[in-house]
């Protein structure tokens, strides 16, 4: 075909598949099933288009995954995550490690599997996607630090399971004992955190000081920036995916001109990466060899999610409070191991053994795409379901709306949006009691259908939804007072409420 047909059915696909993410969303189907479906109609068991590179998938695959680590990283909030950072640095090491191990035992056992070929799978397997974390936590209402965790530890654990990954694999010699694995993996983490903790503070540095001829290249030089960390850790023999991450979660968290514009464009970058990734991966797939892979994709996917991942979180949870890291409740726990989302990231982990040609690596390849399908279908749409039943959802919770504003730029100003939640003690709450502190106000309710701009004497009714200005110097005290107020009402300071998660 020529470069006009490449183009145009490019072009196609990526229009059919922003249509599809609408009805996706409405349905509750996730969408990136829908990709996976069009990739898998446009292969060769669909329209015929060719395509059975393993090591070519891979290579498209981790750059499509840097760009939504990086995206990730630009889109999550420093003051939210920071306290999770602990908890979630644990799971994306101890707890990475305890999965392998546990789903490589267990599969062993049960499938009669090879010891090397079942740690692969283990291996392959123990990565959260970001890119469906990142989704699910978009329209999920989380305390917090519950958010923080799921976000900082899907950001943080792609880089040590690629290096298990590739270890395992045999793409390196230094993989011959338990010892060179550890001190390996140890070795490339701390590049690639020292990368990216040099690369961002460095960009947003020059950014805030360099004034360039046109507002659309402050988003591609952000993007570029991540890119160097990731290229420059890579060349480095360190990880490339825990650099790009640090330096976009650096860059995302400062000041910078047209942030919001950035995070919108970035937003953008990692849908296209998502789709093209997806696609791609469908079109890899051969549907013919999928029905042998189904009972040990199964065996090997409740394991994993019934096994694995509680006792992956169990144990993290419990260093975590030994080392005073903070307490996990029971409840936390059970959220977070059904919320261990799998998506792309374990079906481009599978193309690096069957592209170093491993035995039995096209089986592992063909389970992992068993597991991602099943497991997203039963996994992602029940999570709000199972975050009510567990009591951890948080529907008053504030979160950010993006407003491309020159104003709230130069006030250093961020607007929130914020849901009265039935059953809140907010209802009833004339604006004047709410005592916000200076630098914020409430700029607009929306109630009914109808918006209005509130006077201090306004009261607040169960399903308003607010819009609240806020200085970045007082944005965690305001959401503080409103989260008091909710659980305790106007006086809520003096039942010694603070707000606190």
């Amino acid at each position: 075909m020529t470069l006009d047909i490449w183009l145009l059915l490019g072009a196609g696909i990526v229009i059919a598949a922003i249509a599809s993410v609408r009805i996706a969303h409405r349905t509750g189907l996730p969408s990136l099933l829908v990709f996976l479906g069009f990739g898998l109609l446009l292969g060769e068991s669909g329209f015929g288009i060719p395509f059975d590179s393993p090591e070519l998938a891979q290579q498209i695959g981790l750059t499509a995954l840097a760009v939504i680590l990086a995206e990730g990283g630009l889109t999550t909030t420093w003051s939210h995550v920071r306290r999770s950072v602990p908890l979630a640095l644990v799971l994306a090491t101890l707890g990475v490690a305890v999965s392998i191990v546990v789903v490589a035992l267990v599969v062993q056992g049960l499938l009669g599997m090879d010891p090397a070929t079942a740690l692969i799978l283990g291996a392959v397997l123990a990565s959260t996607d970001a890119a469906a974390v990142f989704s699910v936590l978009r329209r999920l209402p989380l305390p917090p630090r519950l958010a923080g965790v799921l976000e900082a530890e899907s950001g943080f654990n792609d880089a040590p399971t690629v290096i298990a990954v590739v270890l395992l694999s045999g793409a390196s010699s230094s993989s011959a004992t338990l010892g060179t694995f550890l001190v390996e993996t140890s070795v490339e983490l701390i590049i690639g955190a020292a990368v990216g903790l040099a690369v961002g503070p460095a960009g947003a540095y020059a950014l805030r000081r360099v004034a360039l001829p046109a507002s659309g290249l402050y988003p591609l030089a952000v993007l570029a920036l991540t890119f160097v960390s990731y290229g420059g850790a890579v060349l480095l023999h360190g990880s490339g995916f825990l650099a790009v991450y640090l330096t976009a979660l650096i860059l995302g968290n400062s000041r910078l001109p047209h942030r919001a514009a950035t995070r919108g464009f970035a937003e953008g970058a990692a849908w296209l990466a998502q789709i093209g990734l997806f696609v791609m991966l469908g079109m890899l797939a051969s549907p013919e060899e999928m029905p042998s892979a189904i009972v040990p994709g199964l065996i090997a996917g409740t394991v994993l999610a019934l096994v694995a991942r509680p006792l992956s979180v169990m144990v993290s949870s419990l260093v975590a409070w030994a080392l005073r890291l903070g307490r996990v409740s029971w409840r936390e726990q059970a959220f977070l191991s059904w919320a261990g989302l799998r998506g792309a990231i374990p079906i481009v982990l599978a193309t690096i053994p069957w592209a170093a040609e491993v035995d039995g690596s096209k089986d592992i390849f063909n389970q992992v795409f068993v597991i991602v399908i099943v497991f997203t279908l039963l996994q992602g749409p029940t999570l709000p379901f199972v975050a009510r039943k567990l009591g951890v959802a948080a529907p008053g919770e504030a979160h950010d709306l993006e407003v491309e504003s020159a104003p709230l730029e130069e006030l250093k100003a961020d607007l929130l949006q914020l849901k009265v939640p039935p059953g809140s003690r907010l209802h009833g709450v004339e604006i004047f009691e709410l005592r916000l502190p200076a630098g914020a106000q409430v700029t607009l309710i929306v109630r009914d259908g109808k918006s209005f701009v509130p006077s201090a004497t306004t009261r607040l009714r169960a399903n308003d939804q607010l819009l609240v200005v806020a200085t970045a110097a007082c944005r965690d005290q305001v959401e503080r007072r409103m989260r008091a107020v909710s659980r305790s009402g106007k006086l809520a300071g003096w039942y010694g409420e603070r707000g606190l998660e």
